[in-house]
């Protein structure tokens, strides 16, 4: 992945010494004017004199509250982004209170993790059905320059917040509606592409049924590959929700349960005709009786009767028919 980012190599300071001298600096100036005004008051200095000396402690003074501007507090997976009058100068991760041009524009970005729990959407399946999918992503940002320059990421901002800069939550707020678009894009192409199960795929390939972790493999690429235009980085993006849109979920109900039953009653025919050709084997082989090829289906029939019916067999002892 391409980046223009880069450290920020302008100077950065200790943000604690440098609170300290700004606190002396502050005092000074109100010492200064103090020694400025005793010392006209007494005469001790000129008019014109004293004139120039208060110019200069204001002149200091205004340096001093410029100067405040300067610091700026980084916690763990966050950066600020160091602008000089519109240019890029580079980006500070590094942790702690630090000290800094007060002419830099120090735009903060959070690094965290952040998840996307997506509402289910109606898609079509490759087969045309309207199914309900849902999906779960992680992401974070990952290059600071391409999230801040290459895509908008300012949000509206309140009648109360209007005319300020917008809060690093508000930003973070236009970030996530970029994944949840995105997002919504990549799961709707990867859902076209398959089909929803077996029962309507007769090629045999992958579903989003029986899909798992291949086809979370392949909807986290097609976010990577959408995302890489802001700087974020998907960590993990799984299907969490898939049904039959409600339109079609009763037939497609009515549809399982149909080859459901005809699963069953194809096993139920096959250990049917297994039992029954394992009687007459062992019927043969032991010569407990000998029968003909109609008594033979006649048994035959019976025993299939008996077997495949959904209902408790009734039996009907004839005592004599096998012995004629």
């Amino acid at each position: 992945m391409s980046t223009k980012e880069k450290n920020f190599k302008g100077v950065k300071l200790s943000g604690i010494w440098m609170l300290i001298f700004n606190i002396l600096f502050l005092f000074g100036t109100v010492y200064f004017i103090v020694c400025i005004i005793g010392a006209s008051i007494s005469n001790e200095i000129s008019e014109s004199r004293t004139t120039v000396l208060v110019i200069l402690d204001v002149v200091l003074f205004i340096i001093n509250c410029i100067f405040w501007g300067g610091f700026m507090q980084i916690e763990p997976n966050e950066a600020r982004v160091m602008m000089f009058f519109g240019k890029y100068k580079g980006t500070v991760k590094d942790n702690g209170y630090f000290w800094v041009n007060p002419f830099y524009a120090k735009k903060k970005l959070t690094l965290r993790a952040r998840n996307l729990d997506a509402d289910p959407i109606k898609v079509n399946d490759k087969t045309g059905n309207p199914v309900m999918i849902g999906q779960v992503v992680v992401w974070k940002i990952v290059d600071t320059y391409k999230a801040s320059f290459d895509i908008d990421n300012m949000a509206k901002t309140t009648q109360a917040g209007a005319g300020s800069s917008v809060h690093v939550n508000e930003k973070m707020k236009a970030y996530e509606y970029f994944v949840k678009v995105q997002s919504d894009a990549a799961l709707r192409y990867v859902a076209g592409m398959y089909a929803y199960d077996d029962s309507l795929n007769d090629d045999g390939s992958l579903t989003l049924r029986s899909g798992g972790e291949e086809l979370n493999d392949f909807l986290e690429k097609q976010l990577n590959e959408r995302l890489d235009l802001a700087g974020i980085e998907v960590l993990e993006a799984r299907i969490n929700y898939l049904a039959y849109a409600p339109e079609i979920a009763a037939v497609m109900l009515r549809r399982q349960q149909a080859d459901a039953i005809i699963s069953a009653r194809e096993k139920i025919v096959d250990g049917a005709v297994g039992m029954v050709k394992q009687a007459l084997q062992k019927l043969s082989d032991e010569k407990i009786i000998e029968l003909d090829d109609d008594k033979k289906a006649a048994m035959v029939t019976n025993l299939l009767v008996v077997l495949c019916s959904d209902e408790p067999a009734q039996p009907v002892v004839n005592s004599g028919t096998l012995y004629k």
